[in-house]
């Protein structure tokens, strides 16, 4: 795990986590280490930010990230996701089906950010729908520090737990059952 880090001040901690699967989501990990997003996260009062950037190049911070309070941490990879959304406050993902679900079921905070550069944007259509639910905010890179600064994601409809019953109750209703 590629790791840089400052100092934080702060006594609890607050973690944003971003990720981008297991693409190549370049514009996301751009924006997510810009000296703009980590001087707002600091004005947001977090103190910890991990990027899983995927096939994307690790991100290059510039000196001036120095000025924040926030320990960042990045990495391409891991076997799971789990423990890094587990732990984090704030999640801001791609807008892969995987991700956003086990975001949700985490009852996490979450900012989906949609990759405008696919061809099919089927990703557009989920973050869309699930934005219009009230279970996360859906947002593209140009507008991600706007979504921060509104704070809507602090006050999202909680996904529904995993109910088994449910889908076999539609199935029978569906077979006249």
């Amino acid at each position: 795990m590629a790791s840089t880090s400052t100092s934080s001040t702060s006594s609890t901690p607050k973690r944003v986590f971003v990720t981008v699967g297991s693409t190549r989501f370049d514009k996301l990990v751009s924006a997510a280490s810009s000296d703009s997003l980590l001087s707002l996260l600091d004005a947001l009062t977090y103190t910890h930010l991990t990027i899983q950037h995927g096939q994307s190049p690790r991100p290059a911070l510039s000196e001036s990230y120095n000025t924040t309070r926030i320990t960042i941490n990045t990495y391409q990879y891991k076997p799971t996701l789990h423990e890094d959304m587990k732990q984090a406050d704030l999640i801001v993902s791609h807008a892969g089906s995987g991700s956003i679900l086990e975001a949700l079921r985490l009852h996490k905070p979450l900012i989906v950010i949609v990759n405008e550069d696919l061809m099919d944007n089927h990703q557009l259509e989920l973050g869309s729908a699930l934005h219009d639910q009230g279970h996360l905010i859906c947002a593209s890179v140009t507008n991600i520090e706007e979504a921060l600064k509104a704070k809507k994601y602090l006050s999202l409809t909680p996904f529904p737990d995993h109910d088994p019953k449910r889908f076999a109750s539609f199935m029978d209703s569906k077979l006249g059952l």
